[in-house]
Formats: C-alpha cells, sequence, structure tokens
C-alpha cells in the first residue's frame, strides 16, 4: 500500500466526512501523520460548515492535536 503525501491527508479525511462515513474519519483521525495535518483538518471542516455536525469527529481532532502536541512522558527502550 501507497503512503500518501502528508498533504493529500486532510482533503481525503473530509471527503470521508463528506461522504458520511464518520467512523472511517475517527480511524483516519487517530492515526493523523501530524500536528499540522490534524490542523488542517480542522480548518478544512469549519471552512466546509461541518463544525458540530459529528460531536466524536470534533472530539477525535481536538484530543489528537494535544495528544501529538504533548511531550512524550516515555521512550521505550
Amino acid at each position: 500500500m501507497a503512503k500518501a503525501k502528508a498533504n493529500d491527508w486532510a482533503p481525503k479525511v473530509l471527503a470521508l466526512l463528506k461522504g458520511g462515513n464518520a467512523p472511517a474519519a475517527i480511524a483516519q483521525i487517530k492515526v493523523a501523520p501530524s500536528v499540522k495535518d490534524l490542523k488542517q483538518l480542522g480548518d478544512a471542516v469549519a471552512a466546509a460548515g461541518l463544525v458540530g455536525r459529528w460531536r466524536d469527529v470534533d472530539a477525535a481532532i481536538e484530543d489528537n492535536i494535544a495528544a501529538l502536541s504533548a511531550p512524550r512522558l516515555h521512550r521505550s527502550p
């Protein structure tokens, strides 16, 4: 399976949301490549007027931005 470019990630997840597949979008949000990509997705969702339509999607975006932004407490050896 080919890896998507980082800048293609947000539009693809937005397409999942527009298609009504929120569970698949949440699964992608949980494995987001970077905070930058999550912020791009958040901006795209806001621009499309979809903020608040799926509370679990909004929460997943916020939670994963926080998780990826936080310093790691433990590094595996």
